[in-house]
């Protein structure tokens, strides 16, 4: 006779069986690829304006633009300099124009992106994801 225990046991020692799911992403929505474009464009602008600044930061505490403007110096023979080009105030507003730049192109490709796929899925079908219960 087996006892309780011993159906436990068995029980225990049975591994269930992986469920496993398959979904095809057939529709991709405008608005929300746009919210999400945007997010990641915000995102990369405020690494563009942060990671200028610390870069032009160090670069002027390591004292290069003063070499390099005396190199500037010699080279032309005259009286302007480079670092009146490269000043702190211009350096950023260049990169806040980028940034603004890169804010729109990367929202409008990720509105593109989607509209292409939707279409593509048209005659594709659809990406098939599959998702498993480990």
């Amino acid at each position: 006779m087996t006892s309780t225990a011993d159906k436990f046991a068995k029980k225990a020692n049975r591994r269930p069986a992986a469920k496993q799911v398959r979904l095809k992403l057939v529709y991709v929505d405008f608005w929300s690829a746009v919210k999400l474009s945007f997010l990641i464009a915000v995102c990369l602008a405020i690494v563009t304006i942060v990671g200028t600044f610390l870069i032009y930061t160090v670069l002027d505490q390591t004292q290069i633009f003063d070499e390099a403007d005396r190199l500037f110096k010699d080279v032309t023979g005259g009286s302007a300099t480079l670092t009146s080009f490269i000043s702190l105030p211009q350096v950023m507003g260049f990169t806040t124009v980028v940034a603004l730049l890169d804010l729109v192109v990367v929202t409008a490709l990720g509105a593109i992106m989607a509209v292409l796929y939707n279409f593509s899925v048209k005659v594709t079908g659809g990406i098939l994801v599959g998702f498993t219960n480990n």
